[in-house]
């Protein structure tokens, strides 16, 4: 199983939402060459406190360990503790509503298949997530999504409008080498996925390195996602490389993977 890089960092965030890339350099900064604000500056600056998260809201910043190669970018950490993602996941199983019939399937080549999973998908009013042939609406959230969302909103700066909801019975479900690359979602916001339940490997593997007879030979990235962590697939990762979440027949315990996304609204007329 591969690892992620020994440089683990502490994530903050500034007054932006956003993660800082060097406090200390903001810090000295600030030290060296401020000067007093107008009283217009500084009310314009408590405004936009009021709006956005400082750091001083995240007393106990996230230790994110960060994963790169050529074209990937990943953020991994544990954003729920076992306890609050046990009580999480049992209200996921109870709160859910998975789609089923035709929304339960998928387009490969021209016909439609069982997905080897349950799906469902929540967000804003009016959204719409196509996919494989599929073309599934927004749910309104319910409270434990809303939840869920926030604490990744507070974790990482972005802001979620849709999530999709992936059930895995056991080792024997599963998805396929895919890109979440779909027109309607914002390219320069990062996936988030959260993982409840039994740990799964993730398995990312290039698009050059990818069939019988691959173009370059670039090693895939193998991840085991645990129970309560997140998982930050950041620009340009889902243009260069492909993931799959392949069968474990050891895996006999059921798993919940919550990818939230921003969709982009566009208006036609």
């Amino acid at each position: 199983m591969d690892k992620f890089v020994t440089r683990t960092k502490k994530r903050t965030l500034g007054s932006s939402g956003r993660p800082e890339k060097d406090v200390g350099e903001k810090a000295h900064q600030e030290e060296g060459g401020l000067q007093k604000r107008s009283k217009v500056l500084r009310d314009e600056e408590e405004e936009r406190e009021e709006s956005c998260p400082s750091a001083d809201e995240f007393s106990d910043p996230l230790p994110w360990q960060k994963r790169e190669a050529e074209g990937l970018d990943l953020d991994y950490t544990v954003l729920f503790p076992r306890t609050q993602a046990d009580r999480l996941f049992k209200q996921l199983e109870e709160e859910v509503e998975y789609f089923s019939g035709e929304r339960a399937k998928v387009q490969v080549f021209g016909k439609f298949y069982n997905v080897p999973r349950k799906q469902a998908t929540y967000g804003d009013p009016g959204l719409l997530y196509s996919f494989s042939g599929v073309h599934l609406s927004a749910k309104p959230w319910t409270a434990v999504l809303e939840q869920i969302r926030d604490a990744v909103t507070k974790a990482t700066g972005h802001i979620f409008n849709f999530v999709l909801v992936n059930r895995y019975k056991d080792g024997q479900d599963h998805i396929g080498e895919h890109r979440d690359d779909e027109r309607e979602l914002d390219p320069t916001c990062p996936i988030a996925s959260v993982s409840l339940g039994a740990a799964r490997d993730f398995v990312f593997r290039h698009r050059e390195s990818r069939g019988s007879r691959p173009s370059r030979r670039i090693p895939p990235v193998k991840l085991e996602l645990q129970h309560g962590s997140l998982l930050l697939m950041n620009p340009p990762t889902n243009t260069y490389w492909y993931h799959s979440l392949p069968t474990r027949k050891r895996v006999l315990a059921p798993r919940v993977n919550l990818t939230f996304r921003r969709i982009v609204k566009t208006c036609v007329g």
